[in-house]
Parts: C-alpha cells; structure tokens; sequence
C-alpha cells in the first residue's frame, strides 16, 4: 500500500532507527488529509463594494471602539453609518463620494494617523476605502434612522447562509451511469459530476471493517470479526456490522470523547497552577456515555444540560436515578476553568472569568459562533453585537449569580436518598455520643492528673493552687497567674495531660480511635454530583460591562437571544412565574431545539461529519460565523440537518446513513485527476486519510495485546509526576514541596482500563498520549489538531509503555499458536485488520532471524509493527 512500511523495508533496518526514521517518512508520504485551501470553483468575478460588505467590516474592527461603540463618540464622528461620515465630525465631514483623496477618513487612515496605536489597514484594504469612496460611497439598502446596535445588523448579514432556516432540500437525481440509493450519495455525486469527478472504488472489507469499527468504538476489529465479515458476502453483512458496532458499550465511550472535547471536560479546576482536582465531574462523563449509548435524543440530551436541574423541583432530595440525571447532566455548564476556591486569586475577576468561559464553551459547542468576542465590544466580524453577548449572560447569571457566589463546594448536591440520609444522621448521633464518652473520660484523667501534682505541693498552698486553677483565665490575680507560672500543671487539660501521663494516654487513644473508626466505617459514602442550580428567589441583575471590564457596569441588560437569528421576536421571561426558577435556561433550551433555531441541527451534523470524514462539510465546526468556512455542500449539510431533526435527533440513525453511503466507503487512494482538480478531497472524491487520535493509539494497543479492561465508568484512574517529571498513572504521592516521595504504586488492572477513564489534569496530561495532541481544555477543545512530529514517533520507540505491551501482544501471539508463520499471520491480522502477504511474511521471518537475542525477536517484530504508518493511521 503507496506510502506506509512494508514489511521487508522493516526488517532491513534495526528497530531504534526504523521508530525515527522511517516511520517519520512514511508518515510524510502518507500526507493525512487536512484543510488548507477553498472548495473549487471558476473564476471569481469581483463584487461591487458596498459599505455593508467591505467596507463596515474594516471600520467595525478599527474604528468603532472609539468612532461610535463608547457613549462618549471621539471627535464626534459616529463610523457607524455613512450618512454620520459624510455628516462628520469636529474636523468635518469624514468622507467626500466620489473623491477618496478628498476624503479624510482616506486620508487619516493612509497617513498611518489612524486608527491609534500599532494596528494598522493593509494595502489591500485601504484600496477597499478608496474605491468604495470613489464610487459614490453606496450602500446596499437604505441605512436606519439611528445606529442603536439591532438596527445596525444589515441585510445582508441576515442573509448569511447559516442564520437561514433549514429547510428540507430536493435529493439531486443520480448521474445516469450511477444507481444511488443513498440521499448522501446523490448530493455528493452531484458536485464531483459538476467538477468532472466521480467516485473512487471501494475499500476492501478488510479497510472497512478497521474503519467501521474504530470509527464507532475507537477499537480494533477482532480477528475472527474479520474473518467473519469476509466470509459473509450477504447483502446485510455491512448493515449487521454497523449495528453490532452500535450496540457496543464502546461505541458510547468513542463518541462520548468527542463531545467531552466541545464540553470542556476536566477533572480538575485548573484557572491557576494549584490546578486543584473535581472530585465528582467524572459523573458528566458517565452521563454523556450512558446518554449516547441508549441514543437519548440529541435535542434531550441538549436541553438536560442546559437546564436540566430546572426540570425539578428544588430542594433536589431523595432523587430518581432520572431525577439525578438531570442534575448531572448541567456538568456540562461546570466544567469551564475555575479560581474561585483558591483564596489568593482575584474573586470578582475569577467569578466573572467563569461565567465568561462558560458562554465561550456553549456558543462554540451549540451555536457554533465566536460570541466570545462580543464580550468587550461589538464582534469585530459577525453581526453579534455587546448587547447579545450580555443577553446570554443574563440567560446565565441566575445561576452563577456573582453577587452572591457559591464556591464549587457549595455548589455540589448530595444523591443520598431518605433511607441513607437518616443512616447517616444516627451514624453521626452515635459519634457524637462517643465523642462525648470520649472526653468525659479524658475530663476524669485530667482532673486525676491535677489531684496527683497538685499533693506534691506543701499543704499550706494546695487551697490557693486549687483556687487558681478554678478561676477563670481572664479573672485571676497577679499572684495566681504568678502562681500558675511556677507550678505549670495547674493548667493541666485534654491537650497537654499527656506530658504527665504519655503510655496511659497511648492506650486511651487508640481505645477510642479504634472506636471511632468502627463507626465512622457505618457511615454511607459520600455522593454527590457536580451540578449547576439556581437558587429560588435570587435573581441578579446583569449589567453591560463597558469594556468587559466588571468594574464598569453599565446598562440593565434582559435576557434574550442573538439578534439576528429573532426573526420572529422571541422573548425569554425574566421569571417564569409557573417555575420555581427563572426558567431562562429552560426557555433558551427549548428555543434551540426547535425546528426554528437555524445553527443547532447544522453544528452538530456537521461534528457528526467531521468525526467520520477528517474534516467537516464546514471546516471550521465552531465558527459558522461571516469568517468562517462555507459548507462544500450546502444542500447536503441541510437535508441531514433536516433528517436529523425529523429522525427524532437520533445520532445512531445519522451514523447509519453515513456509514451506509458509498460516499464513506471509498478507498483513500490518491489519483492524478483528483489532485489537479480537488486536491483537498473537498469534493470527496475519495475517503480521506486520518490519523488515530490520543486516546484510541493507546486504546487499541491495549485492546491488540490483549490488556485492555473494559470496566465501564466510575471515579476516573488518576496520573501523577514520577520521579523523573513525566505524567503516569498512579496516585500522587508528592510532599509539600512538589518532590515524589519515592516510585509511584502500580494500580494494577485499573492501568488498562480505556483512556476516556483516565483523570484529565488540566496541568497533568498523561504523558503518553500527550504528543498525539491532546486537547488543552481552555476552555474547551473546539477541534482537535492532527500533526506529524517527532517527539511522536521517539514516543512510539522509546517509551516503556510501547516495549511493555509489545512484549505483551508476543506473547498473546505465542499463546495463540506454536507454529510461527502462524504467529505472524495472527499479529499482522490483530495490528492492521488484514492478510499478511507472502512476500511480507517472507520479510518478517527474515527479520526474525537476523534479530538477536532470538527471545526478544518476536518481542521486537511487534514493536515494529505498532511503530508503523498502518497502524497509526486509518485507510
């Protein structure tokens, strides 16, 4: 196969250098499809400019903070509207139509005078200035009476391809020579016919079969899967295999990761360099793989965590496991970085950080717009003004509430049921009561303690030593504290007796602390889920920031929606008097699930895409925004925004018709036609080449050697620092000063338990997969990089990890069968999901022949085998 190492160019070389050298090369020549230049098309013709288009977009990132954003307009020029420009300012008019060198908005801006500071117009765009000017200044529609922020979003930003309703588009016919069934087909066939294109020949079952099964479930097919599949040539076979693969638990810890990458999922705090642990949020995650294993429906699984504690009633006791869900499910509003339990951070900064952090994830993950950006100022690009961006806050701040915060402690709510709640109060009455027998025997011990010292005084002074003592601390006289100085038993209590009585007190201690242990081992364990609630009846204002500075609040802000996607003037109630809470989140909840809301449905079947392709049909998931991509096939990206809703938001019916496509199933293999034509596979002419990310390298390693423990949820498996720096799985056992107290404890099975388990330290990322980059969740991973470095193939030759389970899949290969071409055959099944050749098992026994000690030969041939390109990548 073009590009990746054969066997016998494997075996030519000794295993240190083929890690480095060659499996950095192959990795070149395989070239995994990523997105670098625009979908094809003919010769662009050159618009006309319009203010609206060309030039608003340049004013509104340069000037408008201080030319009309400030209530305080500087010069008096409001930038905003052309009529106000050609009005001018203190210096006169800004613009003259018709003459840009007359025109001293051209002028100012040519003469690096303006706008203040470094950031300066590029040539291109000054050009954009002047010829708008010189052909009259024109705008596309008659500009509004006033520049109050909602009139200012123009036409044609309501026009934007994703702010459209989705509407249900006809299924293209298929080409003549082609009988497509598949409605992906049909769409897809359609653009590469108008390109000159068509589709590529289909993988072999072998390719399939790898790719199916990691794509669903991030693991490797089984050998016998693979013979089984190839064996059955019945129309079904490929629809069986998708359901088998749906129907696994696996497939729900795979997808699962993807959404904890847009949620932002952590287990720890991170904010500052304490980075101190979550203890609960692994139940968001357990919720997220229950909730796409059982196929909850996606607009459910929006709305539940959103606002799923406001479809309770509080107080939030004794709950359903139903019930709790709901309340877990609102982790996904939790996991933005947070400071506000470190007491040495700025709290008013770190509170509002949080709540900022949390809009940032939300709009990138569900409305796939930058609203971020408008926090400080109008959005420099997209028609979301400061007023949007504070009417989701205001959707927010009931919850968070900064006035009056609650630090993440505060915020966890206990899943005790009655029953536990009342075991736990008679278990605290019972230590209550052994405290108290406690210290009345301890009382007596003192008092015994001062009879004693107090007998070895002279008779004359024992009264007035005895006084001394009884007298209240703040009332003795000079000469009693003078007394109690001299004889310092006098203040003999509970924490110093044992100076007087220390093997006495040795056994007293470990009666009691004995006891109280037994009964502290009655109480229930702590359970708590890691939620984010309103408190009934405190309700926040929400200001304007100006600046985003918290420190300068402005205008009373309503909640409410993004302007230009209200079409219909849609209001959220302040207070939902039929709630016990606000309701905002509910209310906002339900709005973008509707069949109205135009961004929901395409953002996440355009995620769905992604995921199965390498690169969504928008190549920019977060931003569908006026800077981000244009969809490849707009009609496309809309029917399966349509079926989704239509299916019921079913994800595992959108995974089937994907996977059902031809479209899916072509082979990865480059040609010249497609390269001159459509060299970024936009078209998709062919699948594309992907490399496996972080989690399912590691994953199918331990899944190949036989290793992995498929234990499913629970408190995650947690990394540490080794002596030597690097980030394993263990348990910390560092001192006060950061140094490792010795080698960390092996955790046994729990080691190899998949890596969606493994505790995600914001400062900790566990060090082997971290070069396959890992997402730094900050807050959230929008989509994830996929590069080619060489500190990932040193990884692959070096790390104890790659040579201990290397080891472990020999000897997997050595259980399985005696005869060694048989052990080959089997390992190269396992590893890339196909046949060994003759001429590529002729290789492998050359090599281990030439390899020494003869021992560790095999041990060797595997570790090759798990550096290699087909390994690592999918076809």
């Amino acid at each position: 196969m073009r590009g990746f190492p054969t066997i016998d160019r494997i075996c030519s070389i000794r295993l240190w250098c083929f890690g480095l050298t060659l499996w950095v090369g192959s990795i070149a020549a395989v070239t995994a499809d990523e997105p670098a230049s625009a979908v094809p098309a003919g010769p662009a013709e050159l618009p006309a400019v319009f203010f609206e288009t060309q030039v608003r977009p340049l004013l509104k990132e340069h000037c408008w903070q201080c030319h009309g954003e400030e209530p305080e307009i500087r010069g008096n020029l409001d930038a905003r509207l052309v009529r106000l420009m050609a009005s001018g300012g203190d210096s006169g008019p800004a613009i003259v139509p018709g003459d840009h060198a007359a025109s001293l908005l051209y002028q100012r801006v040519a003469d690096g005078e303006m706008p203040p500071g470094d950031s300066r117009l590029s040539d291109a765009e000054l050009q954009i200035i002047a010829h708008w000017i010189d052909a009259g200044a024109q705008t596309q529609t008659a500009e509004p009476e006033t520049a109050e922020t909602g009139l200012l979003i123009s036409d044609a930003d309501r026009r934007h391809w994703s702010f459209q309703p989705v509407q249900r588009p006809q299924v293209p016919d298929p080409p003549p020579e082609e009988s497509l069934l598949n409605p992906i087909d049909r769409f897809v066939a359609h653009r590469l016919q108008q390109s000159g294109l068509k589709f590529s020949s289909a993988a072999d079952r072998g390719t399939l079969l790898r790719r199916v099964s990691l794509d669903l479930t991030g693991l490797p097919p089984a050998p016998e899967d693979l013979q089984r599949f190839i064996a059955d040539q019945s129309p079904e076979a490929w629809n069986t295999v998708i359901d088998e693969l749906l129907r696994s638990p696996a497939y729900g810890e795979r997808w699962a990761r993807h959404w904890l990458d847009i949620a932002g999922y952590a287990d720890s705090d991170g904010y500052t360099q304490k980075d101190p642990e979550r203890a609960w949020s692994w139940r968001y995650r357990d919720y997220v793989i229950r909730s796409l294993n059982s196929d909850r429906p996606l607009d459910q699984f929006i709305v539940e965590q959103l606002a799923g504690d406001e479809l309770l009633t509080p107080p939030f006791e004794s709950l359903s496991d139903e019930q709790a869900d709901l309340l877990t499910a609102t982790g996904f509003l939790r996991m933005a970085p947070d400071g506000t339990s470190d007491g040495s951070v700025d709290q008013q900064q770190a509170r509002n950080d949080v709540i900022a952090e949390t809009i940032k994830t939300v709009s990138t993950s569900l409305l796939g717009l930058s609203v971020g950006c408008a926090q400080c100022h109008e959005h420099r690009y997209d028609p979301i003004s400061q007023q949007d961006y504070y009417r989701l806050r205001a959707i927010m701040e009931p919850a968070w509430n900064p006035g009056e915060w609650r630090n993440p402690a505060a915020r966890l709510v206990s899943l005790w049921s009655a029953e536990t709640r009342a075991t736990a109060a008679s278990v605290q009455k019972e230590l209550a009561d052994v405290a108290e027998r406690r210290n009345a025997e301890l009382d007596e011990l003192v008092q015994q303690t001062f009879e004693r010292e107090l007998q070895k005084l002279p008779q004359d002074r024992q009264q007035a030593a005895r006084d001394a003592r009884e007298t209240d601390a703040k009332e003795r006289s000079e000469a009693q504290q003078a007394l109690i100085r001299e004889f310092p038993f006098l203040n003999v209590s509970r924490g110093s007796v044992y100076l007087y009585l220390p093997d006495r007190l040795n056994g007293f201690n470990k009666k009691w602390d004995d006891l109280t242990a037994e009964v502290k081992a009655k109480l229930p364990e702590d359970d708590y889920v890691m939620c984010l609630t309103e408190v009934p009846g405190k309700v926040p204002t929400t200001h304007l920031f100006a600046r985003g500075d918290h420190q300068q609040p402005r205008e009373e802000i309503a909640p409410g929606i993004l302007d230009v996607l209200n079409r219909d003037n849609f209001l959220i109630a302040a207070d939902n008097p039929e709630l016990p809470t606000t309701g905002r989140r509910l209310a906002w909840a339900r709005r973008l699930t509707s069949r109205e809301h135009p961004l929901l449905a395409r953002v996440l079947v355009n995620r769905v895409w992604l995921h199965h392709f390498g690169q969504g049909l928008v190549r920019t998931p977060a931003d569908f925004g006026i800077q981000g991509d244009t969809p490849s096939h707009p009609e496309l990206l809309d029917w399966l925004a349509a079926e989704l809703m239509e299916s019921g938001w079913s994800l595992k019916h959108l995974h089937r018709l994907i996977l059902q496509s031809r479209t899916w199933q072509q082979q990865s293999v480059r040609n010249a036609d497609q390269e001159q034509i459509d060299p970024e596979n936009r078209l998709l002419a062919r699948m594309n080449v992907r490399r496996l990310e972080a989690e399912v390298v590691r994953d199918t390693i331990l899944a190949i050697s036989g290793q992995l423990n498929s234990e499913m949820f629970g408190e995650p498996i947690p990394v540490a620092p080794d002596d030597v720096g690097q980030i394993v799985l263990g348990v910390d056992n560092r001192d006060s000063a950061g140094r490792p107290k010795g080698s960390i404890a092996s955790l046994g099975e729990r080691e190899n338990r998949r890596s969606i388990y493994v505790q995600v330290r914001r400062s900790m990322p566990l060090g082997v997969m971290e070069p396959f980059d890992l997402p730094g969740m900050t807050p959230n991973c929008e989509r994830r990089a996929s590069s080619t470095t060489a500190p990932q193939s040193l990884l692959m030759l070096n790390h104890p990890f790659m040579s201990q389970y290397a080891a472990k899949l020999a000897e997997r290969l050595q259980s399985h069968s005696e005869d060694r071409d048989e052990q080959l055959r089997f390992g190269w099944q396992i590893v890339f999901g196909r046949e060994l050749t003759p001429e590529e098992l002729q290789a492998a026994v050359t090599f281990l022949e030439s390899t020494s000690p003869e021992d560790m030969s095999l041990s060797l041939w595997c570790h090759a085998l798990l550096c290699s390109s087909e390994f690592l990548y999918v076809l």
